[in-house]
């Protein structure tokens, strides 16, 4: 609001001041306009304060969920994160089977997640993609272990200091670090062991064997153990022979390290230590190793993020060649997309065609018979899901109680009763009577607000009976419609409950398949791909809604 100055001049009578121009002013002294913008802002703010409850609770039950299942859609760390040096080392590999250097960053990877018990978790993700690769990360697993055995034994056989953790201690720890683990220990143990560190010149000297032990070290803390109890894997042994080979400077050690490690050296030359080759011992471990097709889906599914759940979700996937469709036999989700959508709407359709006249019956009916009828309405909300479901299980079965009372009556032949479970009848039917309560209420609520008179009016006019409904108090009807028929698809859509128990295999939804993903094969990636699907279907036949019916003709209440 502008500033409003007086410029005009005051009469002049008896004890009159001149009048000086300026902003009008508040009761308080302050311009009328800071006055009134700071009330507004108050105001706001007292708005703002009572609704933050409900905008936290949006936040945190609606908003973040989704966007988690977003994210989870296409985030793909766990080959990166369970297999880093792998995944490093075939950036410089293009080959259809890399070459050694990527098995030894294998081996060291599968070592430091078999200790972690990840390398499971890291099949089941990839098997997702290509069958097999769970079993064959449970197998190396097991073999992992044993690489290098031999240079251990020869190493040891050697010097039997090799076994020694101490040994390995002096050679590679930092003296800083043995001095925090010192004080450690007169202090009790409280806590956890210091984390261990390297000595700079041991990781200069001796890179390879540094990394393995640190490696090591590592895995140890965090199972709770210390690396100064444990003799190292077989991957250290291996690593410090293959850092001798190149014949490094041992000046930096002291003596009774560097003594130890010159021997060792000539061992290793002269072939009493062997050499070891990973790619022929993961060849051994499992045939599958060799195989291109492997190493195709370890590359496709490096990278932090990926298409790859989406594709599945569409029944398409993607390989070396680039993306395909899947076979015959793995295509099922376009199909479960396109039954829930169609069955959601003939749900929505039965239950209008069931809910329309008893909800005009209701609003027509004296308000004691109306009371009355809403109760029975309102019943099932009484009854739990699960009985109601059950409850149709048995009604709808070949030798139900609808099946028997058809025979009965001669209108099916015993040889030929209905099947009506387990089928997308029997979800239709069992749905229908569950949702209907949420099409019958809106409907009610937007017919009891249409005046009686409208209609004795149309008559009054001339129309007859089924004129005057159609013309004046059906499209007076349409907003209860529309906001039942949103609710109803919105729910149905979503519903996995019903269709599981009734449903069998041809009336299941796709949020059966979504729930089989997050609680029985826990592809969490695949399952919020197939929600987000789900979600931006929902909101683009929303949309359509909008554009034929319009948002604005949904009420709740006349």
């Amino acid at each position: 609001m502008a500033d409003v100055t007086v410029t005009g001049a005051m009469p002049q009578g008896r004890g009159a001041r001149p009048a000086v121009a300026g902003p009008m002013l508040a009761a308080d002294g302050t311009p009328l306009a800071a006055s009134l913008a700071r009330s507004l802002r108050r105001q706001k703010l007292r708005a703002l304060l009572l609704i933050a409850p409900l905008l936290l609770f949006i936040l945190v039950t609606f908003v973040l969920p989704i966007g988690d299942m977003l994210f989870r859609s296409v985030e793909n760390r766990i080959v990166a994160d369970t297999l880093p040096r792998t995944v490093q080392a075939l950036e410089q590999d293009t080959s259809e089977v890399p070459g050694e250097p990527v098995f030894r960053a294998l081996a060291s990877d599968m070592m430091v997640a078999v200790e972690r018990k990840v390398h499971t978790q890291l099949g089941s993700r990839l098997n997702y993609e290509a069958s097999g690769l769970s079993s064959l990360l449970r197998g190396t697993g097991r073999d992992v272990e044993d690489m290098g055995e031999a240079v251990t034994e020869a190493a040891t056989g050697l010097d039997p200091a090799w076994e020694e953790p101490e040994t390995w201690l002096a050679l590679l720890a930092d003296p800083a670090w043995i001095t925090a683990r010192d004080a450690w220990i007169e202090a009790g143990e409280e806590g956890p062991e210091p984390p261990f560190q390297i000595a700079p010149a041991a990781a200069s000297a001796l890179p390879l064997t540094a990394e393995a032990y640190a490696d090591f070290a590592r895995v140890m803390r965090e199972k709770g153990d210390s690396p100064a109890e444990e003799e190292p894997w077989h991957l250290v042994h291996v690593a410090l022979s293959e850092d001798l080979q190149a014949n490094p400077n041992l000046s930096a050690f002291d003596s009774s390290s560097a003594e130890r490690l010159a021997a060792l050296s000539v061992a290793v030359s002269d072939g009493t230590v062997p050499t070891v080759a990973f790619r022929d011992l993961f060849s051994e471990s499992d045939s599958a190793w060799g195989d291109a097709s492997t190493w195709s889906v370890l590359r496709l599914y490096a990278p932090a993020y990926t298409a790859g759940y989406y594709l599945n979700a569409v029944d398409l996937q993607m390989d070396a060649n680039g993306v395909s469709v899947r076979p015959d036999d793995d295509r099922i989700y376009v199909t479960l997309f396109v039954r829930t959508i169609l069955m959601s709407l003939a749900i929505m359709a039965s239950c209008i065609l069931l809910g329309y006249p008893i909800a005009y019956l209701l609003a027509s009916l004296p308000a004691r018979t109306s009371n009355l009828l809403m109760i029975l309405v309102l019943l099932p909300f009484w009854t739990s899901l699960l009985v109601r479901t059950s409850a149709w299980k048995v009604l709808l079965q070949q030798q139900g109680v609808i099946n028997d009372i058809l025979v009965w009556a001669g209108i099916v032949d015993n040889a030929n009763r209905l099947v009506m479970i387990n089928n997308q009848t029997g979800t239709i039917i069992a749905m229908t009577h569950i949702l209907l309560p949420f099409m019958i209420l809106p409907m009610y609520s937007v017919m009891k607000g249409i005046p009686p008179s409208f209609v004795r009016a149309a008559k009054s006019l001339g129309a007859n009976d089924w004129t005057a409904f159609w013309r004046v108090y059906f499209p007076q009807s349409v907003p209860g419609i529309g906001a039942g028929s949103i609710l109803v698809f919105i729910l149905s859509i979503g519903y996995y409950i019903t269709p599981e128990l009734v449903g069998g295999n041809k009336g299941v939804f796709i949020s059966n398949r979504i729930a089989y993903h997050i609680s029985s094969s826990l592809n969490w990636g695949l399952a919020a791909a197939l929600g987000a699907i789900l979600l931006a279907a929902v909101l683009l036949l929303y949309w359509a809604y909008d554009r034929l019916v319009g948002i604005d003709n949904v009420k709740l209440g006349g």
